[in-house]
């Protein structure tokens, strides 16, 4: 087995911020490549937050984006379990992105079940007047509705979306990494967008 550096461990708590420890067996994992040792911190991150997703997030924060110029405005809340995690740095910033996310993307919903059924049907129907949709029949119709309907909510939805600053992942993947370097629910619970004129 390859020696662990405390240089290579820095680096890789730099890059993921997760503890020393996790950074040491991650690195020792994969023989000390950063870029293996950064999927496995990744991969462990989103794991715990899977298994605290039944936790209460009832404690959080509320934060307010003004675009510059004034036209575009968000107000969004994210919950997470203690007081002490929402006063933490890693965990305002991560409400904050969100705030500029939705600011940027002009989601419809925080999720799919908070997607309008009425919207959802609206969008049913135009796949259904295109004409490749409509010269198919009924079975194949409703395939090809569905598809591109679960490709449009990736577009609106916003922890479906790609994250605006790195699209490699999407919101969803960046809430639960968060979630599992400070090992406590994150949810974004709702939002609001106010865009000048609309």
């Amino acid at each position: 087995m390859a020696e662990i550096s405390a240089a290579l461990i820095k680096q890789l708590r730099d890059a993921t911020g997760a503890g020393v420890m996790d950074c040491r067996k991650a690195l020792e994992e994969c023989s000390g490549d950063l870029e293996k040792a950064q999927a496995i911190i990744r991969r462990r991150g989103l794991e715990r937050a899977d298994k605290m997703a039944g936790r209460e997030a009832a404690e959080g924060l509320v934060d307010a984006y003004i675009h510059p110029g004034g036209r575009v405005g968000v107000l969004v809340e994210v919950n997470c379990a203690t007081d002490f995690v929402a006063r933490n740095e890693e965990f305002k910033n991560l409400v904050h992105e969100i705030a500029l996310q939705i600011a940027a993307a002009n989601p419809v919903a925080v999720d799919v079940d908070g997607v309008d059924p009425a919207w959802l049907e609206k969008e049913r129907e135009a796949y259904r007047a295109e004409a490749d949709v409509a010269s198919k029949p009924k079975d194949i119709q409703d395939k090809i509705i569905e598809g591109r309907l679960q490709k449009r909510l990736q577009e609106v939805v916003l922890l479906k979306q790609a994250y605006v600053k790195d699209p490699s992942k999407t919101v969803e993947e960046l809430v639960k990494e968060t979630s599992g370097k400070l090992q406590e629910p994150v949810r974004v619970r709702r939002f609001a967008r106010f865009e000048l004129g609309r």
